[in-house]
């Protein structure tokens, strides 16, 4: 009987340490519940950016039954705006002035809608209004945009062009350019688009605090911004107020890490995003989806006034997961938590056409220390206390000897 327990009881061993093998490198684990067919897909939460890798490698989902272990292949999407510009085919037709200002008349190929046009001047330096009409015969205009502002200044302390024109879907055969200008525009180039965006899904982020300094010296507005934890982030919108018009350099960045100093805690910055605040422009700025829980936004005034800035709205595009389960059955979980793995490489990435369009949505739930996790790292042997109060009893025991053979002699 004794002998059967035992044989039991290493069996359950057996299959615990094999079930383990694979999963004990990771510090931490959720659950996934709700799998009951082959493809699934799941979002990854907000508290599991802390702890896992920036860059994902560490991700594992582990399907584990009695002693059989698998390993599921997944793949990891963010989503995000997606921007389709074609270019439309033209010819300009006609070129003249009058009172009012210059005019270029341009006609389509084929008939079509559009809804923007890029410019490009000779001249570094100008700051006009523009008017832009749409017709089918030629003779009868409509209004398409009406005393649109374009602006170009170049200098040694700004390098700024806003030249495009943006305005709702229009489809007109030709289209009539007017620049209020008191000397001939130099036009070099006229690019006509049809920009259509295929909408994200982003998240609003919310901040913890929002510390603005204007420094005269530097001649610059600081924002220090703190969210309560890293998430991810591609698009910030700044409250910029001003009775007059402005366009100003801005850069925004992230910290990447921290460290202690006389003066308090400092922190190292990586670029976000640098180019110009306009009032010309909304403002808001888009960046490639970043992991971040501390920002600083600088905006450069030299010897301007400094804008009224009185908050911001953030958002990130969210991280999902697309997997293949090959056996509901098992007990799944998401592991991550490990610094030196690399990350998978899975065969359904070439066969990524072959993913159902339409996926159930599985549960991932909250975070859990990874009990079979195993690599621990071992303190030196001189921080180790034990050891340190047992060479300090030798040493004393070896001088007492010493000392007492010593007097004794």
């Amino acid at each position: 009987m004794l002998k059967l327990k035992t044989n039991i009881f290493i069996l359950l061993f057996a299959c615990f340490a094999t079930a383990n093998a694979q999963t004990n490198a990771y510090k931490f684990k959720r659950e996934i519940t709700g799998v009951n067919s082959l493809w699934h897909s799941m979002k990854l939460p907000d508290g599991l950016y802390k702890n896992a890798n920036a860059g994902f490698e560490d991700l594992r989902i582990f399907g584990i039954k009695g002693k059989d272990t698998l390993e599921v292949p997944y793949l990891l999407k963010q989503r995000a705006d997606q921007i389709i510009s074609k270019e439309i085919d033209f010819k300009p037709v006609n070129e003249s002035a009058n009172a009012n200002g210059y005019y270029y008349t341009f006609e389509l190929k084929n008939v079509t809608e559009i809804n923007q046009i890029n410019l490009a001047f000779k001249e570094a330096n100008f700051n006009w209004d523009v008017t832009l009409e749409g017709s089918n015969s030629n003779s009868e205009w409509f209004t398409i945009l009406k005393d649109y502002r374009i602006l170009s200044i170049k200098n040694k302390d700004t390098d700024y062009q806003f030249t495009k024109l943006s305005f709702p879907d229009s489809k007109y055969q030709y289209l009539r350019l007017m620049i209020k200008s008191p000397v001939k525009p130099g036009l070099l180039e006229a690019l006509i688009n049809k920009t259509d965006t295929v909408k994200g899904t982003y998240q609003d982020v919310k901040y913890k605090t929002f510390k603005l300094k204007n420094n005269t010296v530097d001649k610059e507005t600081v924002i220090d911004v703190a969210l309560e934890n890293p998430v991810p982030l591609s698009y910030l919108k700044l409250n910029a107020q001003s009775h007059f018009d402005f366009f100003r350099p801005i850069k925004i960045e992230y910290a990447t890490d921290s460290f202690k100093t006389d003066k308090g805690m400092q922190y190292n910055y990586a670029p976000l995003f640098e180019g110009n605040i306009s009032s010309l422009e909304k403002s808001e700025f888009n960046f490639q989806n970043t992991i971040a829980s501390k920002l600083k936004i600088t905006i450069q005034n030299n010897d301007n006034k400094p804008l009224r800035l009185n908050g911001l709205a953030l958002k990130g595009n969210l991280y999902e997961i697309i997997a293949r389960f090959d056996n509901p059955t098992l007990t799944y979980a998401l592991y991550y938590g490990n610094e030196n793995v690399t990350a998978p490489s899975y065969e359904i990435e070439k066969f990524e056409n072959e993913i159902p369009s339409i996926l159930t949505a599985v549960t991932i739930g909250n975070q859990k220390e990874n009990l079979a996790y195993s690599i621990k790292i071992e303190k030196p042997l001189f921080e180790n206390k034990t050891w340190l109060w047992a060479l300090m009893a030798v040493i004393i025991a070896l001088l007492g000897w010493f000392s007492y053979k010593m007097l004794k002699n």
